[in-house]
């Protein structure tokens, strides 16, 4: 476990460094450029071998066959339910394909891609010897290259632009994800002990900034955002890590009837919180709407410019126009939400109606 105790106002627990003193001045730095968050929420993995890409694209949600080398995207493993299992921040480098996990979801990819190799030629890692730093994507310009590839292993997050073969749920005039600039690196253990070691003050931020960005963003992330039945519709995530029209997959039937003949069950928003009691939910407190309950909040973060935000998984049928309460241990909070996924979400496929046969009169 990494050392934050040189750090001056360095607060940190099991998942790494939370935040130095004052999150919203490290929001305000990240965003900028000039501060780097050690991410030791985040675990890598290597799938490496002659097969590791068209082996991982027969296994995911991606089209990885034909990856160009260090082009960003993501993947998702699905159930045959279509349900998300695992998802990973994918970056090739010619000879290995890096996966950037978050570290609750590490050990089950890690055993299940290993249960999945069968005789091809694809060799699997955990590469706990390594560690992941995020920022813009200039700010890491200067990390430098992993010593076995030669080069930087960079991952920049290409949410929210579509990528080929996905499609965009959310439809605002201006997403709030448009302007942010993510990437996250992978370095040697010792170059993190060396920028953590020399880093002036505010050139480094905590997770809880990393997460207020992120939520603002509407980006959604396993370790926060998914539970056991979540589909990849519902989060808007066809946006980046699924590819509609490659070939065959594990979970590949239900996204396709969700998104072309129904609708998906459940749907992200966003919400502002009332912030008059500086109460902050909690991830699974209820949402509800008047008497009844509609949901639940999966991550929640205080906000550097538009104070306490969350994201929430309500059902599809939940009024779009209503008021809404999250139920805390400290009481009721009022949110006011913001569409992501619409309720009339998927059923994009043109259906012919066939026309109703009328009885047949008899001649004569």
């Amino acid at each position: 476990m990494t050392d934050y105790t040189t750090v001056a106002g360095a607060v940190s627990d099991a998942s790494g460094l939370r935040h130095l003193g004052n999150p919203f001045a490290e929001q305000r730095a990240l965003a900028s450029g000039s501060a780097l968050a050690p991410l030791g929420d985040r675990r890598v993995l290597t799938v490496s071998g002659e097969d590791r890409l068209s082996w991982l694209d027969s296994l995911s949600s991606q089209a990885l066959t034909r990856l160009p080398p260090a082009t960003p995207t993501e993947l998702l493993i699905l159930d045959p339910q279509g349900r998300v299992e695992h998802a990973a921040a994918v970056f090739d480098d010619g000879a290995t394909t890096w996966l950037l996990v978050d570290a609750p979801d590490a050990e089950p990819l890690l055993a299940w891609l290993q249960r999945m190799r069968f005789r091809l030629r694809v060799v699997v890692a955990d590469r706990s010897d390594l560690a992941v730093v995020g920022g813009t994507a200039a700010a890491l310009a200067r990390v430098p290259a992993v010593a076995e590839t030669g080069i930087p292993v960079i991952w920049r997050d290409p949410w929210p632009q579509v990528a080929p073969g996905g499609h965009a749920y959310a439809q605002p005039l201006e997403h709030p994800g448009a302007d942010r600039d993510w990437a996250e690196a992978v370095v040697e253990q010792a170059e993190l002990e060396r920028l953590i070691r020399t880093s002036a003050p505010g050139a480094l931020a905590g997770l809880d900034a990393v997460e207020a960005l992120r939520i603002a963003a509407w980006r959604p992330r396993i370790a926060a955002d998914a539970d056991e039945r979540v589909l990849p519709h519902e989060l808007d995530w066809l946006r980046t890590a699924v590819h509609l029209s490659k070939g065959c997959y594990r979970g590949q039937e239900t996204v396709a009837k969700v998104h072309n003949l129904g609708h998906p069950p459940r749907r992200v928003v966003a919400l502002q919180l009332d912030g008059s009691d500086s109460i902050l939910p909690e991830r699974g407190d209820e949402v509800r709407s008047g008497d009844t309950a509609i949901g639940a909040i999966t991550s929640a973060a205080w906000h550097y410019e538009e104070g306490p935000i969350a994201l929430a998984l309500v059902k599809r049928t939940a009024p779009v126009d209503a008021d809404l309460v999250v139920e805390t241990a400290q009481g009721p909070v009022s949110a006011a939400q913001q569409v992501v996924v619409p309720a009339d979400a998927g059923a994009t496929a043109s259906v012919p109606r066939l026309p109703r046969l009328g009885r047949r009169t008899s001649a004569g």
